[in-house]
């Protein structure tokens, strides 16, 4: 007979401890489901933001991206003070904001394409998007104005964003660190392609072969 007072309280506990449980995890899985709503919809206020600086070395002029104020061009120096660049990233995705470190503008595109600098970034259209391509160049799409780049001619100066593709060599760029501050641990890779290096490309003997 006293087995089974025995066994139905084990049962008994058993439920509990299955009960608490469920509870524990249906309220972890709601609190984070909280986190992340809060997060992505306000990730000015409440996520962390990575800061960074270097240059952007555009393709097409082979000088760098450098804001000056409200005008911007890629015609900057290596090393140029105007050419430094500040790149505040979201803790979620890739969307960054650029902002020049002397004179503390950003870089923005309006509704009709122009690429523009503000002392105020905090408008969506001061918002892009990375996009690392397969040539190693990466591209900054508006995050506003989908398929917008943000571009420059051969004269350095900005194209309208309306006018831009990914596949157009105008919105290719390399990031570069600040000329003689080479972090080992981030160094970033770029290569300038010219005819010389792809000829050099394909003499360049394959060790494997015999």
């Amino acid at each position: 007979m006293s087995i089974l007072p025995s066994r139905f309280i084990y049962v008994c506990l058993h439920f509990l401890a299955l009960y608490f449980q469920i509870q524990e995890s249906q309220q972890s899985s709601a609190d984070f489901r909280f986190y992340i709503v809060n997060h992505t919809r306000n990730p000015d206020d409440l996520s962390r933001k990575q800061i960074r600086i270097y240059q952007l070395y555009s393709r097409t002029t082979g000088k760098h991206v450098q804001i000056l104020g409200k005008k911007i061009n890629a015609n900057g120096e290596d090393g140029g003070k105007y050419a430094l660049l500040v790149v505040e990233t979201e803790t979620f995705g890739s969307h960054i904001r650029i902002k020049g470190k002397e004179s503390n503008h950003y870089i923005c595109m309006n509704k009709n394409g122009k690429v523009m600098g503000k002392l105020n970034g905090g408008s969506e259209e001061c918002v892009f998007v990375e996009e690392f391509l397969e040539n190693n160049y990466t591209a900054l799409v508006s995050a506003k104005y989908k398929g917008w780049y943000l571009g420059f001619n051969r004269k350095g100066r900005p194209k309208k964003g309306s006018r831009t593709a990914q596949t157009q060599q105008e919105v290719h760029f390399m990031k570069r660190h600040p000329k003689g501050k080479v972090d080992p641990l981030e160094e970033f890779r770029y290569t300038t392609v010219t005819k010389r290096t792809r000829r050099a490309r394909r003499l360049r003997p394959n060790p494997n072969v015999n």
